[in-house]
Formats: structure tokens, sequence, C-alpha cells
């Protein structure tokens, strides 16, 4: 029998609003005691503990709609971290202070989210590393106050030596890259185009080579594999996953770029140029990290959504590894662009146990950590889902994007779905939700070898039925590729299906019926992470590019102009100039562009030479410096 409440309101309220409180104390205490008991047992250990007693548990803090990172009883925060506090305004959020069980009390400030809907207390000193940390503060709930607390710890980190190993001398062929008189700076890798389709869709290619005889860099270049654009980088510094985004409403160019250590992640920063390829901005990784290679996402509420990898020190004895061993934490974060605070951090091993590996922690030391997880995709998506791609546990996972837990395991050891024939992945990359229950993905199929090919494939995850099915899938037959490592799928706008296959320097388009549309590759050894292909405008700040030789014959003597403009996409044809002084130049000829650079010959009879780069329409776009012909 329900007897109806007939407390007044007021005395209601008082009395809810105690309860809240003891329950706060009361949690607060309990917290004290587990945090004076795990940092005994943390401190005597041979080596830490790296992963919670307690897997996959919520980032949302209970009674109030704050979503914290570090999480809470976490054992791999960084030193260097921020107090995220993500889902009320920053007005909302006070007294919040932080100490560590060694280091003591942490003054900080709280620094709100550009968009509003959140903040980070930063503190002014590092914790320690191995010190549990408790956070405590208060949060507005209605129309009171609700004090939370809670705890993580502190990861040892476990440095590794990046000091790049000595290359092997690659055997350097000249016609492996692409040579120009106007721009002999540049020299990216040749790209060979063996087969083409009117079917296929318009747009530029983007890819970033490494590994080659060559520098490395982000490039551009066109379908018939002329090249548009190419920015060498120093040598022990490579680039990956140039694309274009969109930033405050204009397409933007995004790469990473930094140092690959043997190790296999990345650590660096990621770079924006706008379409004059002036260098804009720039997002890094927080908490004291690197951003890895793997992932960037610039998001419209003007986030960066990027991967962290990260090796600490960890008791690996109770999945068949050292007791004092080291394992790498894959992690991503959520930037604000504007400030650079970190709204959300995700760490694998808070989520996810080790068993899940197909990797082995056998003889797992500081110079080669566990790479259990290897987390290689990020898609966050408007339903409140995040789609991630592991590669080392072969297995794909939808996250719930505010508490952090998996919800759906696709693939791998502990598949929640049931797959159908040849819907199981192998150390794949690059998954992306396509709408409905549609998810592209690149399989790698190995290394070590599981399929005999990579593949890009279409997979349609049935929540409700609790299957995986194949919806279509894409081959390279001529010849049969398997990448050990990297690749991408895109699925561009008139439903055709761009792939790089990464570790294997081929790009490919295919129609969504499977035919093949567009192949090319790149010579030798080169290599790129992912390849892409995006419309684009390029439009140099700089002025076009002459150079100009001259060659004799029995009876007269021509010269021959070269003419390019590093970049652009605009040009249509160049006219020449020419005169007796470098103030008298007048049209001598014009002619169609041909390629990245085009030569105009013509007889010696004037001793200065120009070019200028016409639009379709005639339009001088840009003019070269005045040379001595």
């Amino acid at each position: 029998m329900h007897r109806p409440n007939r407390m007044p309101l007021r005395s209601a309220l008082i009395a809810a609003s105690v309860a809240v409180a003891l329950a706060s104390a009361t949690a607060i205490a309990v917290a004290a005691k587990r945090i004076s008991a795990e940092q005994t047992a943390y401190s005597s250990s041979s080596q830490p503990p790296c992963a919670p007693t307690r897997l996959n548990r919520s980032a949302l803090l209970p009674g109030t709609q704050l979503a914290v990172s570090p999480l809470p009883d976490s054992y791999d925060a960084s030193a260097r971290t921020q107090i995220s506090l993500l889902g009320a305004p920053a007005s909302a959020i006070s007294n919040v202070r932080a100490s560590g069980s060694i280091s003591g009390s942490h003054p900080g400030r709280l620094l709100g989210y550009s968009q509003g809907d959140g903040a980070s207390f930063v503190p002014a000193t590092p914790f320690l590393q191995g010190e549990a940390v408790t956070v405590r503060g208060d949060v507005k709930v209605g129309t009171g106050t609700q004090p939370f607390a809670y705890h993580f710890v502190v990861a040892r980190q476990s440095p590794i030596d990046y000091a790049a190993a000595a290359a092997a001398k690659l055997p350097h062929d000249y016609n492996e890259e692409q040579h120009f008189h106007s721009r002999p700076d540049l020299e990216p890798p040749a790209v060979v185009v063996s087969a083409t389709s009117p079917s296929s869709a318009a747009g530029e290619l983007f890819t970033a080579p490494y590994a080659g005889p060559g520098p490395s860099g982000p490039m551009i270049f066109e379908e018939d594999g002329n090249l548009v654009w190419f920015h060498p980088l120093p040598k022990g510094t490579e680039a990956t996953n140039l694309q274009v985004q969109q930033l405050d409403g204009q397409p933007v160019l995004t790469w990473w770029q930094g140092r690959i250590p043997p190790q296999g992640f990345g650590q660096g920063e990621e770079m924006i140029d706008n379409s004059a390829y002036q260098q804009i901005g720039s997002v890094h990784a927080g908490n004291g990290y690197l951003a890895d290679l793997h992932e960037f996402h610039i998001t419209p509420q003007g986030t960066a959504v990027l991967t962290v990898f990260d090796p600490i020190y960890c008791n690996l004895s109770a999945d068949g590894g050292p007791s004092n061993g080291s394992v790498t934490d894959s992690s991503f974060q959520e930037i604000d662009i504007k400030t650079g605070l970190v709204r959300r951090e995700w760490n694998a091993l808070d989520h996810l146990g080790l068993g899940e590996s197909y990797s082995s922690p056998k003889g797992a030391d500081s110079e080669w950590p566990f790479d259990y997880f290897h987390l290689n995709s990020i898609d966050q998506l408007a339903d409140g889902r995040t789609l991630i791609s592991a590669r080392n546990t072969s297995t794909l996972y939808e996250l719930n994007t505010i508490t952090g837990q998996v919800l759906t395991h696709i693939g791998g050891k502990h598949s929640t779905v049931k797959l159908t024939a040849g819907a199981a992945t192998a150390y794949q990359h690059d998954a992306s939700a396509l709408g409905g229950d549609e998810i592209s993905v690149f399989d790698n199929g190995g290394v070590p070898k599981v399929h005999a090919q990579s593949r890009g494939l279409v997979l349609a995850v049935n929540a409700q039925a609790g299957t995986d099915r194949v919806v279509a899938e894409y081959r390279h037959s001529a010849p049969p590729l398997l990448a050990g490592s990297q690749g991408d799928m895109q699925t561009l706008g008139d439903g055709n299906v761009f792939i790089g296959w990464g570790a294997e320097p081929y790009f490919s388009e295919y129609n969504a019926h499977g035919q093949l549309l567009y192949d090319a590759h790149m010579h030798g050894s080169y290599q790129s992470y992912r390849s892409f292909r995006f419309p684009w405008t390029g439009a140099p700040g700089d002025a076009p590019a002459i150079a100009a030789t001259q060659t004799a014959t029995a009876t007269a003597t021509a010269t021959t102009v070269y003419a390019s403009w590093h970049g652009d996409t605009r040009t249509a044809s160049w006219r020449l100039l020419a005169g007796a002084s470098a103030s008298q130049l007048a049209p001598v000829t014009s002619v169609p562009r041909a390629g990245f650079e085009t030569a105009v010959t013509v007889p010696a009879s004037e001793p200065y030479v120009a070019v200028q780069a016409l639009s379709a329409e005639g339009a001088v776009l840009g003019t070269s410096r005045t040379i001595a012909g």
C-alpha cells in the first residue's frame, strides 16, 4: 500500500539536502580510506598495477552531470594532467582542489572551455609519479550545490629511447623522384598511374610519403600523377594523415608531423594550413603528452580529437608478462582548439583488459613495451556514441561518448555481435560510421598473416539482432596487396570508395560495385599511413617560379622557359613575357598548363623573361620574377 507523503515542501528540501550532504561526506570518507589502502599497495608493489580492479566504469560522478578525466580510480594518469570537468558551465563549478598523497595540496586555476560546457582545473605544479590524487569540489545541481570527490593514481612513465636507429642506406634511383628546373628544392616521389576512368570522382589526391630515399612530407598530386604541392620535412621528421577539414567554416589542410620511433606510434603535433599554404595554427596533445600520428579530427564545435600513446611501467605477471614490465596505453583526447584545454581523455587501460590483445606481453620492457591495444581511429558520432578501432585486439568498439564506457565489441576475442562469414577483421584500421547501421573499415589481414589480402570493407552491424555482416569488400588484384600496417578507406560523395593501402604504396578508387576506376603507386620503399581524395582549391601566397635554359643549334639559339606555381590549382595557361630590359616586357606567347612545370621554348631574341599564370577566363593570377633568359 502506498502512503502519500505529506511532508511540507520546505521541510522535504531541507531533508533532501541533509541526505545528500551526509551521503557525500560518507563517500569522501570511504574514498579517503581506499586511497590510503591502494597507495600503500601501490608503493609496496615491485612494479605498479596499470589497470583498475573494476574496468569500464563511468566517467560521470554520481549525483552530478560532470564527466571527469582522469577517470575515477584509474592508475594511468599523467603527472602533468589537468582535471577535466565536462557537463556543467564553468560558473557552476567551484571550490575545486587537488591533493597528492605524497606531494600534498596543489593550487591551480579553473579555466572554462570556449564551448561553455565545462572547465579544467589546471594545477600550478605537476603531481608526483606513483602518488594517489584526491580531487574535491562543488557543482550546482538544480537549485542546490553538490559536493563531489574522487581519486586516481599517477602512472610511472616508462621512458623509451626515441633516438632514431641508423637507417639502412636505400638505393637512390633518380627516377623514383620528380625533378623540376623551376623548383629544384622539391623532390617528391614519382607517382605511376596504371588505371583511370571518367567515372572516378573529382578532386586531388592527398598523401604523406615517408620511409623512401627522398625527403618525407605531406603531398598533393593530380589524378595524372603530376604534383600540386609537396612540403619536404627535415631529416628525422615524418608526416602522416594529410587531409582537408573545415575550421571556422573554411577548408584547411591538416596533417600530423613529428618522429616515428621503431615502436610504431608518433610523437609530434597536428598542423593546420589555410588554402594559401600558410600555417594558421597547430594542435598539441594536453596533459604533458605529444600527439600521436594515428588520428586527428576537427569537430563542428571547435574541438579536435587526437590520439596519444603513453608507455608506462606495469606489473604484467597476471597476463603472462614480466612483473617489472611496461605497457603502452592507447588514449584519445578531445581538445578545445581555442584554449588548448583537454575536455576529455579516454584511456584503453581503464576500460579494456590486457587479455583482449592478440599481441604477447612476454618480454615487454621499457624498450619494447606491451602494445596491447594500438588505437588507430576515432569517429565521434552525433548520436552520443564513439566508434574506435584497435589494431592489436582486432576489434571495433562502440563507446558511450559521455561516460566513456564500452557498449559493443565488434570482432576480436569477446565480440558482442555474431560475425557472419567473412566479417571478421584482423589488425584493421580506419573505422568510420557511414550512416544507418553501416561501418567502413580498412581490414589489413596481417601482420601476422590472417587473410590472404588486405581489403576495404563495409559492414552492417544490427544491434537488435546482434549480427555483423559484410555489405561490400574491395581488393587489389594486380598485384595482390597485403598491407601489414596502416591504410584507410574513404567513402566519396558519389558512392565511390578511395583506398590508401598503407605500407603498400598504392592508391585505388572503386565504384560501389567493386570495379577499379583509378590506380596509382609510388616507387620503391615509400609508404603512406593514409591517402585520400578531396576537392581542393590551392591559392599560394607567393609568386610563380621561373627558370630558363638555352640550347644552341647550328643555326640559332633557343631559350626554354620553365614555369610552375607550387600549390596552385587554378592556373589554366601560362603567358610568356619577354623584353630587352627587365622593365620593358611584352607578351610573346601563351601555352596551356602542362602539369606541375610547363616548358615554353622561344627564340633567344630577348634577354629578359617572366611568366604570368592565367585562369581559365584569362585573368592574371600571378606573375613571376623577371630573369635573364
